[in-house]
């Protein structure tokens, strides 16, 4: 099992693939879009728009922590584009603890040791998909950027 063996729904209901990922690296995030760290959406999107030749931001909306994450789909998606103008791929809202963990999740749990413990929790996945590093939700993205 990698990363690259993982198919999963869009927030517009496309399925997909992430072998089409292979050689670039990921920056997996789960967002929510009432909590204190909303604002590194707009972060992670000058990331996406700086870096994105070097890595691929992908977003994962979870109502796990505070329901900070209460809405639909399309909610989410108005959210993230109308406030933060957010172009990169964001998937269908997941769980990403607990008993209906995602498989992702509990892939990158796995992999690492390590869940989130919040919202903006990050996994940065090397270009082979072999090297997984997790970052709390208080590290900003910009910071992440800098070892790119």
């Amino acid at each position: 099992m990698s990363i690259y063996d993982f198919q999963i729904q869009s927030l517009e209901g496309e399925m997909i693939d992430f072998a089409d990922y292979k050689g670039k690296k990921l920056l997996i995030v789960n967002t929510a879009s009432e909590c204190g760290y909303t604002p590194q959406y707009a972060d992670l999107q000058k990331l996406h728009q700086e870096f994105g030749e070097k890595i691929t931001v992908l977003g994962f909306p979870a109502n796990n922590f505070g329901g900070q994450e209460p809405g639909s789909d399309q909610q989410i998606a108005s959210f993230c584009e109308k406030n933060y103008g957010v172009t990169f791929p964001m998937f269908t809202k997941m769980e990403v603890v607990g008993k209906n963990q995602h498989p992702l999740f509990k892939f990158l749990k796995e992999q690492t040791g390590k869940e989130p413990t919040w919202n903006f929790c990050k996994y940065l996945v090397s270009e082979n998909g072999e090297e997984i590093s997790f970052y709390a939700s208080s590290v900003n993205p910009g910071e992440i950027a800098e070892k790119l």
